[in-house]
């Protein structure tokens, strides 16, 4: 299609050049006319003919060879009356306008797009003959300087022609021509399945396994008390693992040590079994400096080695990451099994150093409609099941070994079924907003009732409104990290303070969280709330649970009643994007710049990401990229003090001269300043942003918990591009939010 399109836009230019080509006949017949009537400008008019830039005539002998050349250009001869020769010259015009204009230029030919995907093989032929038939009349020349400076003119022209727009209006051409992006789905814009179904149609490729284990060349040794020692290659692998982790933290740990070392020895043989009894014997330093090498050598690798490998996975991609859905191809997230390696988790969980075993076939469960051609498991193995299951939104599952969980492959943020998922939890957190003052009612009412189960009740409701606390959820003691929420807290999560710097009824938590992030926070509470944690917390151990009358299934079931849909995580969304938007109000100012109003949306976010204890530990790169950027601060500093001097000096020499060009020069000069100041000021932005936010973190709370419409509104409203505070993913996941959402959109 873009072929096609330059082609025409070629027929045109063509055409134009014809038309100059007349022009210029009628032109070159009237100079004809001067020649015969005035000799010395016949002699002019022909220089300006066969070269305007050729201007070197400083002797004789160099001019005589000019006038060679001419002959051979336009066919010029000192005898103009001679009507045979004058023919002949007209005719060689010709042909020099014709070959300057395009035609019959074999170079012409020598530039054509390579990339064969926009031009028919057809049309390349054609064009091939017409071009040949044309050189075939085409005189020879003497190419002289401005000859080659004309035909390089001639190829940056083409090359330039090679740059065409598509029917969209992008601009393609050159040597790596873009691909055309496909159509894109809005499905938001369709009607929506209302029978419980998610798709009538599926089909995809299944999974991409990991690797099988590459045994050690024979010259890394392992050693034990000492002595090298060859393992067998199931021993061998499981060691590879704690070698690739040697330098880090865990494995100084004594519970990761002691996991590992117990399922170690599962894989080991009778006789390593026997003689591996003690890892503090054991030394894996030659692995670990092997697979420190390999890594230096991935690293070092060539361009053309890194292409290939690019290469590669780009064509597994193309194969297992899309399925087809409804019609539609689909992005897939995660379509390789994670391999085989230690278990760590997060803070100290009770099972860190645990072997994750390698998943195989016979663990998969695949999932996909009946009519689709189904995924091929590896030859020689089978899959666990095939089911045909279109309630559910997976195309993949297995169970892992560590915890007992089931995993999956599913869609990408960007998919349908992702964004309808997303978009219907917006929506559920909007409906809050309309009963959110009866709710929050009611449970005031509740902290007065008889009945302690319903003050409990109450207090937890009030806390996951007010802190969007996490509702928790019952664990067997043992299987996981002591994380605690809502539900779940004990009584040595919390401490009251009648009064405390300078305000009444405070409340100070402090218990490890989701993930194990853990959440201290030391907050003002009403007095009946005040009063009922004084009650919940008599007569009880540190450890006892603070609201013992009260679970995550029970809280849940009331939150049903009080309107259809609301979970803890509805309160967490609903006041996230709530708190975001009023945060926008306030810290918008109509007359800042984008950078200023960009930092005002990233501490609005922040407003938010506190409110929801979304936390990280400090980049370990922090403070070496804040050192790079105060010294460019410190360098435009510099810059702006000298661009000031001069625009003073420029200002003191206008009222002496007091003419035109000082003025002028002083205008520069200001501009300059201007220039500097804004600059400075966007690096100043972007280091006030990076502090604040070194312990926050903005991404969680902006993908999982603001309605994005609210961020696209803001965006349209100011003049923001979307593109500053979404990247190109979080574009993709939020493609319908962009496009339904104006500027006058309110959550």
């Amino acid at each position: 299609m873009s072929g096609d399109h330059s082609h025409n836009e070629d027929q045109i230019d063509c055409g134009s050049r014809v038309n100059d080509f007349h022009k210029h006949k009628d032109k070159y017949k009237e100079k004809e006319h001067k020649h015969k009537d005035h000799k010395k400008d016949k002699e002019r008019e022909r220089s300006k003919h066969g070269n305007s830039d050729y201007k070197d005539s400083s002797d004789k002998k160099h001019r005589d060879k000019e006038r060679e050349k001419m002959k051979h250009k336009d066919g010029s001869t000192d005898k103009y009356k001679d009507k045979h020769k004058e023919k002949r010259k007209e005719e060689k015009y010709l042909d020099k306008v014709k070959k300057e204009n395009g035609f019959a230029s074999p170079q012409h030919v020598k530039s054509e797009p390579e990339d064969d995907f926009y031009h028919s093989p057809k049309q390349s032929l054609k064009r091939e003959r017409d071009e040949d038939n044309d050189s075939e009349f085409k005189p020879k020349k003497i190419k002289t300087e401005n000859d080659k400076k004309a035909k390089k003119r001639k190829q940056d022209e083409d090359m330039k022609g090679k740059k065409t727009k598509n029917k969209k209006g992008e601009v393609t051409g050159g040597k790596k021509a873009k691909k055309e992006p496909e159509e894109k789905w809005k499905w938001w814009e369709e009607e929506r399945y209302t029978d419980g179904s998610k798709w009538r149609f599926l089909e995809h490729k299944g999974p991409v396994f990991a690797p099988p284990y590459e045994p050690l060349p024979n010259h890394v040794k392992f050693y034990y008390d000492g002595k090298a020692m060859k393992l067998s290659p199931e021993a061998e692998e499981v060691a590879t693992f704690f070698a690739k982790m040697l330098d880090h933290e865990y494995t100084t740990k004594d519970i990761f040590r002691k996991n590992f070392f117990k399922d170690w020895r599962k894989e080991m043989t009778t006789e390593e079994k026997a003689k591996l009894t003690d890892l503090k014997k054991c030394n894996f330093t030659e692995m670990s400096e092997y697979f420190k090498a390999q890594s230096e050598a991935r690293k070092a690798m060539t361009k053309e080695e890194k292409q290939k490998i690019k290469e590669e996975n780009e064509r597994i991609l193309q194969e297992y990451g899309f399925c087809i859905m409804d019609n539609h191809r689909e992005r897939i997230a995660n379509f390789r099994i994670e391999p085989p390696g230690l278990f760590r988790g997060r803070g100290d969980h009770p099972k860190m150093g645990m072997l994750k075993r390698r998943i195989r076939p016979e663990d998969i469960i695949v999932n996909c409609s009946k009519d689709s051609k189904h995924p091929e498991p590896p030859p020689g193995r089978k899959w666990k099941e095939v089911r045909h299951d279109n309630k559910v939104t997976w195309l993949v599952s297995w169970t892992e070994n560590i915890q007992g969980s089931i995993k999956y492959i599913m869609l990408n943020p960007s998919s349908r079924i992702k964004g309808e998922k997303d978009w219907q939890k917006y929506e559920t957190a909007r409906r809050l907003k309309k009963c959110v003052d009866r709710i929050r009612n009611q449970y005031r009412e509740d902290w007065k009732s008889k009945e302690m189960r319903i003050r409990q009740r109450a207090v937890a409701l009030y806390f996951i409104d007010k802190l969007a606390l996490r509702a928790g959820n019952e664990k067997e003691e043992g299987e996981t990290a002591d994380t605690v929420g809502c539900c779940s807290l004990r009584v040595e999560h919390i401490k009251l303070y009648p009064e405390n710097d300078g305000q009444e009824y405070v409340v100070e938590f402090d218990f490890l969280g989701k993930d194990s992030i853990r959440y201290y926070n030391k907050v003002p509470v009403e007095k009946r709330v005040f009063k009922n944690l004084q009650l919940f917390m008599e007569n009880k151990e540190p450890d006892d649970d603070l609201f013992d009358r009260l679970n995550t299934s029970i809280l849940n079931k009331h939150l049903q009643e009080l309107m259809d849909g609301l979970t803890a995580k509805v309160f967490r969304t609903y006041n996230a994007s709530i708190t975001l938007q009023q945060q926008l109000k306030e810290l918008t100012n109509v007359e800042e710049n984008i950078p200023a109003k960009i930092l005002s949306y990233n501490r609005a976010n922040r407003a938010v990401a506190i409110l929801c204890n979304h936390q990280r530990a400090p980049p370990k790169t922090f403070e070496k990229s804040m050192q790079n950027l105060q010294a460019k601060i410190d360098a435009k500093r510099d810059q702006l003090s000298d661009a000031k001097r001069e625009l003073k000096s420029a200002k003191a020499d206008a009222k002496v001269r007091k003419d035109e060009k000082s003025k002028k020069t002083v205008e520069t000069k200001k501009k300059a300043v201007q220039r500097i100041e804004e600059q400075l000021m966007k690096l100043e932005v972007q280091a006030t942003d990076r502090e604040e936010n070194k312990q926050i973190a903005l991404g969680t709370s902006k993908l999982n918990y603001l309605d994005p419409r609210i961020s696209v509104a803001w965006c349209k409203k100011w003049g923001i591009p979307v593109e500053k505070i979404y990247n190109k993913t979080q574009r993709e996941k939020f493609a319908w939010a962009i496009d339904m959402a104006d500027e006058d959109f309110e959550f």
